[in-house]
């Protein structure tokens, strides 16, 4: 049995096939041209089931494209790639955008919580994918060491600090992240830490968000570029 709310999918598994991926959470996309919100209930080798305007799940194979103008360009890597308008966006399993409206001067971002009531969001810094955890009380964005070597930040330069952590002090690094991209939100020259262990996950703080028209509404967090 399936559920599919708009913005959201939900899903209760019967039966030990549907429960391999039934498991995988859903990722919604408004399209603000359109007004076509797409969702991901799952993915298989060359389909997935897109939820569109909260419609029930509708298998798509690689290469179709809907009566609703959603082509499925390819999946790869649990992720689907789709196409409106000749525009593509990779939706990952899991993500937690439901909704992306773009202006040329201030793009907006709408976050969906999860159950625990948390907000994620995949961007990139510096050109590298990061996964966030929204995080108001992190005074900046704040990467771990691994994360860091991957994207190729330099810490030669850094400023050095302590950070209070559950198990004591931490060593951070205090730099300057070229760009930080979140949907369409671009934003350059953004302070960061980077600490001498690994996170669990990286922390999008104050530093960006301080840059940003908050609104929670809500499970739904909406973030408007300010400058």
């Amino acid at each position: 049995m399936e559920k599919v709310e708009k913005g959201r999918c939900t899903v209760e598994a019967k039966g030990h096939s549907s429960a391999r991926w039934l498991a995988c959470l859903c990722l919604a996309w408004s399209l603000p041209a359109l007004a076509v919100e797409v969702g991901i209930a799952g993915v298989f080798p060359n389909k997935a089931l897109l939820v569109i305007d909260g419609a029930p799940p509708k298998g798509v194979a690689v290469g179709q494209k809907t009566e609703q103008g959603v082509k499925l360009v390819a999946v790869e890597d649990g992720a689907a790639v789709v196409e409106v308008e000749g525009k593509r966006r990779t939706l990952r399993v899991g993500q937690s955008v439901v909704s992306q409206q773009s202006t040329e001067q201030n793009p907006t971002l709408t976050l969906s919580a999860d159950a625990a009531g948390h907000f994620f969001a995949t961007g990139t810094v510096n050109g590298g994918t990061v996964r966030f955890l929204v995080d108001t009380g992190a005074t900046m964005i704040s990467i771990g060491a691994s994360d860091a070597r991957r994207l190729g930040i330099d810490l030669r330069n850094a400023q050095v600090g302590y950070s209070q952590t559950a198990n004591g002090n931490a060593r951070v690094y205090r730099v300057r992240l070229s760009t930080v991209r979140i949907g369409d939100i671009t934003l350059n020259d953004v302070d960061g830490l980077v600490h001498e262990h690994d996170l669990p996950i990286a922390l999008l703080g104050m530093s960006f968000l301080n840059r940003m028209e908050m609104q929670r509404d809500g499970q739904r967090m909406i973030l408007k570029k300010r400058y």
